[in-house]
Formats: C-alpha cells, sequence, structure tokens
C-alpha cells in the first residue's frame, strides 16, 4: 500500500520518521508533483515543510537514490530518476 503524498510525519509511530518522509516523496513523486528529470524541494525546504532535522531528511533521500527513484548532484540538488548517461 502506498503512502499518503499528503501524510505528515508521526513522531511516534513504529516507522523511523526518515522512512515515512521516503514513503511520503515516493507518493509525491509517482502522483506526478514533480517530473522525471526535474528536481524535488531542497533539503532546507524538506526540513521546514515537515518539521525534520536535516540529517533526517538527508537519510531520506538516500535511501530513494538507493532505490533509483532520485538522483543527487552535489551544489545542485536531488532530481527525480535515474541521471543521465554520460556522452
Amino acid at each position: 500500500m502506498a503512502a499518503d503524498p499528503n501524510a505528515e510525519i508521526d513522531h511516534e509511530g513504529p516507522v523511523t520518521p526518515y522512512r515515512q518522509l521516503a514513503e511520503i516523496l515516493r507518493a509525491r513523486i509517482a502522483r506526478g508533483d514533480w517530473a522525471e528529470g526535474r528536481p524535488i524541494p531542497s533539503e532546507t525546504r524538506l526540513v521546514q515543510e515537515y518539521g525534520l532535522a536535516r540529517s533526517t531528511v538527508r537519510r531520506a533521500i538516500a535511501l530513494l537514490a538507493e532505490d533509483g527513484a532520485v538522483w543527487t548532484v552535489q551544489g545542485r540538488g536531488t532530481y527525480v530518476g535515474q541521471p543521465p548517461a554520460d556522452t
């Protein structure tokens, strides 16, 4: 069952906040909030929007990157999908 893209983080729940955030972001990607190859909101924006520590946001993004849902360019941001092939 997919996470609700409008869900809030349950700090008291059995699932860790970073996994909750990863599932919320995954649901937002699936819903089409961010197109393939387009950036997701910055870490700072996600920290503010979800009331989480930056390390928690980074951990959620890392989880999504491991799954191939996003990729990150240092100093530029995190993008939906797979990185483009080098030419």
